[in-house]
């Protein structure tokens, strides 16, 4: 029977969709299974369950099996990724193949002459087979293979002259491999994309949930290190003839209807240049503020600071710790018709509707403090400010407070008890602070529990850190591991917060320029929760695991 047959018979094509579905093929060459996934009319695994009925072929799960190195090495690399077959079995003399297609007769015949062995296929979606491929054979080894040909084909090296480099950078196989590797990271939720080339080798180091993870890639990918870096310099509008200096630029492209923004630093190295690509995804990191993770009590105070008419408030925590996501947040949820915001960033990393954001340029003297005294003649209500890293940026941001509008802004510390100490290091009087700070809020992140491999267990007390408390027979949750978190028992981050509210007594210490352990425990009296004690509650309400809030919250 034919496929058409096949499916109206079952009932899952009704005469209507089949005559649409052929038109489909016609009009795009395609295949009538294809168009009917295509169309979305079915799943390719119900397809490959009905092909599996009629050709008594078994359908497979690739996502939970474990793979062989010997028999991946059965097949040639260039024949995996040429035919998009993987070996998935041998018994006997017999080879077991994964094929999404199970039509494609003259792959198997080619296989059983490679091998020498008969070919039994099974039936596994194209997706498993891809994700297999990339994990077992390396992250764009179709594309390499094509760019390899003959083996004797001339290598592009880190020596040649930028002349050979601009033109193999404009190499449609190289420009596919450079989005391969930034698709890979949009797909992966990457926040970095970290090149790395050796002597003998290139790594691609992908960030995912805050922690850097290296993706397979083929050996042969170090010979075209030179290349696919003058490929992402030219996207960054970077100079590929300069190597000796640090660049840094910026791409922007679309995936899917989502605008990603790529930020770009390159640094000479031993052997080539090395390149960072930060990637800034809007529509992952514009949260409204009750997916920031904080708890009820937190949420409100924090709500009722961003929406007081003037003062300061500082959000600390190390670089990466989600400082501006939270102030973007902050803005989202005040922003409106009835009020002026206004930002000085460096640089601005995503564009907020409604407010107006002005870039800092060191390079031609526009900088934090310049920005923020020449917008506060542009009447604004709400003013943020990217980071105050010194005393003329955190005066100007004290004058701001004084004369009547709100401040937000970020500040390198460990907790929100340091904040205003570290304002008057900077050498601001601490009267001014006590006078014009609201509150500070510090923050970290933690990677979530996996959902897809979550389970609970029965934890060993003498191992667990002493402060964290739990009631008899409590358990808690920890991820096995699986495909849908690359193993690692996490997926996705949440915050922990520690909100400081200003009071009578703590401006009193501040004023005494007491130091920030004495600030904590008048703060504690008044209902300071700390961070470590925000991490305790994601720990029993099953969100991460305990390592995480140690690994956060040490120091």
């Amino acid at each position: 029977m034919t496929i058409a047959e096949i499916l109206t018979r079952k009932g899952l094509l009704n005469a209507e969709q089949l005559a649409d579905a052929q038109s489909l093929t016609q009009a795009e060459g395609l295949r009538l299974d294809r168009a009917v996934v295509q169309k979305g009319w079915l799943t390719e695994r119900q397809l490959l369950d009905v092909f599996g009925e009629q050709l008594h072929l078994p359908v497979v799960d690739l996502e939970d099996r474990a793979f062989d190195g010997e028999l991946l090495r059965s097949l040639p690399a260039r024949v995996v990724y040429r035919q998009r077959l993987v070996p998935v079995g041998r018994v006997d003399g017999i080879l077991q193949v994964a094929t999404s297609d199970p039509f494609d007769l003259y792959a198997f015949d080619d296989l059983r002459l490679l091998t020498g062995l008969n070919i039994q296929p099974v039936l596994a979606t194209r997706e498993d087979i891809e994700k297999v491929i990339k994990t077992h054979y390396g992250l764009g080894g179709d594309t390499l293979d094509e760019m390899v040909g003959e083996d004797d084909a001339p290598a592009v090296t880190h020596e040649a002259g930028s002349e050979d480099l601009l033109e193999a950078a404009q190499e449609a196989s190289v420009i596919k491999l450079v989005n391969e590797i930034i698709l890979e990271a949009v797909k992966e939720r990457a926040s970095d994309i970290h090149v790395e080339p050796y002597e003998h080798h290139m790594a691609i180091r992908y960030r995912i949930d805050g922690v850097l993870q290296e993706a397979p890639v083929p050996p042969q990918m170090h010979r075209f290190a030179a290349a696919i870096i003058s490929r992402i310099k030219i996207l960054a509008n970077l100079n590929i003839a300069e190597r000796r200096i640090p660049q840094d630029g910026r791409i922007k492209f679309n995936v899917g209807g989502r605008q990603i923004d790529v930020r770009v630093s390159v640094i000479p190295m031993l052997f080539g240049e090395g390149v960072v690509m930060r990637l800034l995804d809007k529509a992952n990191v514009l949260f409204t503020l009750p997916q920031l993770g904080m708890d009820e009590r937190s949420f409100g105070l924090f709500k009722g600071l961003i929406d007081r008419p003037h003062g300061i408030f500082l959000v600390t925590g190390p670089t990466g710790a989600g400082k501006t996501t939270t102030l973007y947040a902050a803005l989202n949820a005040i922003v409106g018709p009835g009020l002026k915001v206004l930002t000085v960033e460096d640089p601005v990393e995503y564009n907020l509707t409604g407010v107006n954001q002005i870039p800092v340029n060191a390079a031609v003297g526009m900088t934090f403090e310049k920005g923020l005294r020449a917008i506060l003649r542009h009447d604004p209500d709400v003013v943020m400010i990217g980071e105050i890293r010194d005393l003329e940026t955190a005066s100007a941001a004290i004058q701001a407070a004084l004369t009547g509008h709100l401040v937000l802004s970020t500040l390198h510390t460990n907790d929100a008890a340091s904040a205003p100490m570290r304002l008057i290091d900077m050498g601001v009087e601490p009267f001014l602070i006590s006078s014009t700070m609201i509150g500070s809020m510090a923050q970290r992140l933690v990677r979530r529990i996996c959902s897809k491999c979550k389970t609970d267990y029965e934890p060993d007390r003498a191992h667990l850190p002493l402060d964290l408390v739990l009631a008899p027979g409590d358990k808690l949750w920890r991820g096995t591991g699986c495909p849908n978190c690359r193993n690692t028992g996490y997926r996705g981050r949440s915050g922990l917060y520690e909100l400081m509210v200003m009071s009578d007594a703590i401006s009193e210490k501040i004023i005494e320029r007491a130091p920030s352990y004495q600030i904590v425990a008048v703060a504690k009296q008044g209902g300071l929760r700390l961070l470590r004690e925000d991490g305790w509650d994601k720990v029993r309400a099953g969100l991460t695991t305990p390592d995480e809030v140690v690994l956060c919250t040490a120091g």
